[in-house]
């Protein structure tokens, strides 16, 4: 087991849902933890729960930010989990705005964040991991864009990691994939609009779900991947309550 208590883990996408669970973990984990959100309230309330959290308001689409945070804490850990919460209609129902929410928040947010890790670059043994979405390979038929722009997360995800190979930079991209939740604020109202559009009760919906994931095992799960060798750390995963699966190449 790697000692994580001289690798500063920066979480973008912290306040909440996965990325709090993620940050609790790693800071638990004995890391030094960067939690970045947009929301002031929730990030003090979940740095009150570890001294090892410290806490950054920002917009992380502003395309200055991952520069400002890389060199303010060379992380060697970071970790992308920020996103839109898209809404939950049928094609027809949506709007080009609410469509493509998703490409412009999550989808921006990955492309500021691995091209800063690249420019800067960041130190050799530096481990990216970009939280995509079960939507990637399923598809989201009632979330507009979203799962277009999840992946799409993981095709860039691939590129940087392709770049980083071809200019001997040492440092490691690969992308997680969680299956839907109802545990988080994205996938709660995900689960009822699905629900409802099957004819089901959530109760049954879920069932067909099987156990779901919880933010403490997506948080468990990443610390044992930054554990990981970087050699024997593949492209891509499927992230459930069983934990990590690898996704054919």
């Amino acid at each position: 087991m790697k000692d994580l208590t001289d690798r500063t883990a920066l979480v973008v996408g912290a306040s909440r849902g996965l990325g709090r669970g993620i940050a609790q973990a790693f800071a638990a984990a004995g890391a030094p933890v960067v939690a970045v959100a947009r929301n002031e309230t929730a990030l003090a309330q979940l740095a009150a729960t570890d001294p090892r959290l410290r806490t950054e308001v920002a917009d992380a689409t502003d395309a200055a930010m991952a520069g400002r945070f890389f060199d303010q804490y060379e992380p060697s850990i970071v970790v992308l989990v920020a996103g839109a919460s898209p809404l939950m209609r049928p094609l027809h129902h949506q709007t080009w705005e609410t469509f493509s929410a998703n490409w412009h928040t999550d989808v921006q947010i990955a492309f500021h964040w691995l091209r800063e890790s690249l420019l800067r670059p960041l130190s050799p043994g530096a481990l990216v991991v970009v939280v995509s979405s079960g939507a990637a390979l399923a598809g989201s038929p009632l979330s507009g864009g979203y799962a277009g722009a999840k992946a799409t997360q993981r095709l860039i995800s691939g590129y940087a990691r392709d770049e980083a190979d071809r200019a001997g930079l040492g440092i490691t991209f690969t992308t997680v994939l969680p299956r839907l939740t109802p545990l988080t604020a994205l996938g709660a109202p995900a689960v009822r609009a699905y629900a409802a559009r099957g004819g089901q009760t959530e109760e049954a919906y879920l069932r067909q779900l099987g156990e779901p994931l919880t933010p403490e095992r997506a948080g468990t799960a990443l610390v044992d991947l930054a554990r990981t060798d970087p050699a024997g750390i593949s492209p891509g995963y499927l992230l459930t309550s069983a934990g990590l699966k690898e996704l054919p190449q």
